[in-house]
């Protein structure tokens, strides 16, 4: 048995395609879920990531290089106005339809 909440706010709404990916481990679901939760303004970083979970930096690096590994995660090395090197990080909640346009009618 299963007993869920309404969900009228402060949810979120997921893909199942990648929670059924048998190619990364339950870690990396775990943190690409709490990435998608996330604003999509939001600034991701390593540090950032384990504040918000109890994770020591080597594991979620390691669920980042599987992410990366496997197309969920991309990171691109930009600069800002100073010139300072900026990193961006670009989430795909299913990496073999990185727009969305497979759910298109």
């Amino acid at each position: 048995m299963i007993f869920r909440t309404n969900k009228i706010t402060n949810y979120t709404k997921i893909d199942n395609r990648y929670l059924e990916d048998k190619n990364i481990s339950l870690k990396a679901k775990g943190l690409l879920t709490l990435m998608l939760s996330l604003p999509d303004n939001w600034k991701f970083n390593v540090n950032g990531l384990c504040f918000l979970c109890k994770e020591s930096k080597s594991a979620v690096n390691n669920a980042i290089k599987e992410l990366k590994d496997n197309k969920y995660l991309e990171v691109e090395k930009t600069y800002d106005k100073c010139v300072r090197f900026i990193y961006e990080c670009i989430i795909y909640e299913y990496p073999d339809d990185p727009k969305g346009y497979l759910d298109l009618p």
